[in-house]
């Protein structure tokens, strides 16, 4: 069994490579059920909206449904702020066999809900309370999955392991989009309203039951139980201390953060609706446009995760997000084109996902100390895509329907890149070394 030594500020830490790699597996998989099971939600939503929320306007319908899409990420630092805390004081490894129970049982009971034609306003309620179990949750799985994950890396790695948190959410929304697209083509319009969009909820009972096995059999990873040691010692300064971070600085990072929320529900989640809505496109190839983005994606994540080990975060993360600047509208514009220009456009999305979505994860780990680097991560995530990404399906559809031209949502990727942009100028250092920062304890 191979060991690699990794050293931070004090302290010399040995990685055993394969419960390093347990810690990556366990980690991207939990992130892949998450985000799989909010986008069944997302994918399912022209369906389950008249069935939830009936209306003589389709759209109000789905923007009904849209809504609770983005009341979910609204809860998610409420989520991060309880589940991150308790990640940082009882350990990575139990809140997130906690975490993607909670997570799964939610969705679960979405795809067993009566119908408003069954029970009426009830079934609005109940798919409301599911969706805030959804938020809850789902708010410290990403700094809990993270801590595991880049903690558990060699300290030449972190970028590329950091990034298999993001490609787990991205091959989520894939899973996702692939289940609701088979489902599609395989069942008629009225089996699908019927009983057919139950499935793919249902799906996250059994995919849920194998992801707890595998963080149960997770170890805790050795920054946190370095830290744990050092803090029975009495050797470290109190949680309040080393907590402390200037409110631009927070601000900052979570600027970062902004384009890649933006771009991935933009171009990932709500663009099977959004051409739908927009140019007529059948769900089938609507969908399918949206696996491609996500395949791209997950695929390119690593390589640009791989890239920031060698020439730091800061330069990969400029560059990926001045290039959704420039390309937001082309993209937009290339859509009206069919099924054809929304291909060429969205494989060229992906990639600029996987460039903004490699270096993320190890980004955000780097920039708070172990003892808060789970509410640190969770907290500054959440609130990024509570505001910019969970509202980017809603957005882009009340963009293209109120003022008639679909192409005006080209102007939200463009506007949150542009904060990315300012947030990362921003940033201090040499850009060469940022990637050599220690993990702090």
């Amino acid at each position: 069994m191979s060991n690699i030594t990794s050293s931070t500020p004090g302290t010399e830490l040995v990685l055993d490579v394969s419960k390093s790699r347990k810690a990556l597996v366990a980690g991207s998989l939990g992130n892949l059920v998450e985000w799989y099971e909010f986008a069944i939600y997302a994918y399912m939503a022209p369906i389950i909206a008249p069935l939830f929320f009936p209306s003589e306007n389709p759209t109000a319908s789905i923007l009904s449904t849209f809504l609770l899409f983005a009341l979910a990420f609204f809860l998610r630092p409420i989520g991060a702020l309880i589940f991150g805390r308790m990640t940082d004081r009882i350990g990575r490894k139990p809140v997130l066999a906690l975490i993607i129970g909670l997570m799964s049982v939610a969705t679960t009971c979405i795809g067993l809900l009566p119908t408003h034609e069954a029970i009426g306003l009830l079934a609005p309620l109940l798919l409301t309370l599911c969706r805030i179990a959804q938020g809850i949750s789902a708010g410290g799985e990403m700094g809990g999955a993270v801590s595991l994950m880049v903690e558990s890396a060699p300290a030449n790695k972190r970028g590329v392991y950091g990034s298999w948190s993001f490609v787990g959410t991205t091959l989520g929304f894939v899973l996702g989009g692939g289940v609701a697209t088979l489902l599609a083509v395989l069942l008629s319009d009225d089996a699908m309203a019927s009983w057919g969009w139950r499935i793919g909820f249902l799906l996250a009972a059994p995919m849920g039951i194998v992801v707890l096995y595998l963080r149960l059999k997770v170890d805790e990873t050795p920054h946190f139980k370095q830290v744990k040691v050092e803090t029975e010692a009495g050797d470290l300064p109190s949680p309040a201390e080393t907590a402390r971070r200037p409110l631009t600085y927070l601000l900052t990072t979570l600027g970062v953060v902004v384009v890649y929320n933006a771009v991935g529900n933009t171009f990932m989640v709500g663009m099977p609706t959004f051409l739908s809505t927009s140019y007529n496109m059948s769900f089938e190839r609507s969908y399918f446009l949206a696996l491609v983005t996500g395949l791209i994606a997950g695929l390119t994540m690593p390589l640009f995760g791989a890239l920031s080990d060698r020439i730091g975060r800061r330069p990969v993360l400029l560059f990926g997000s001045v290039a959704v600047v420039v390309l937001s509208y082309p993209l937009y514009s290339m859509l009206k084109w069919g099924f054809g220009g929304g291909l060429v456009a969205l494989i060229i999305a992906g990639i600029l996902i996987g460039v903004v979505g490699g270096p993320m994860p190890a980004f955000l780990s780097e920039r708070f100390r172990t003892r808060n680097r789970a509410t640190g991560v969770s907290v500054t995530y959440a609130l990024s895509v509570a505001i910019f990404g969970g509202t980017a399906p809603y957005i882009i559809t009340w963009l293209a329907s109120a003022t008639g031209d679909p192409l005006s949502a080209a102007y939200y990727t463009l506007g949150c890149a542009i904060i990315s942009v300012v947030a990362l100028l921003t940033i201090r250092g040499s850009q060469r070394n940022q990637h050599r920062e220690e993990l702090e304890l």
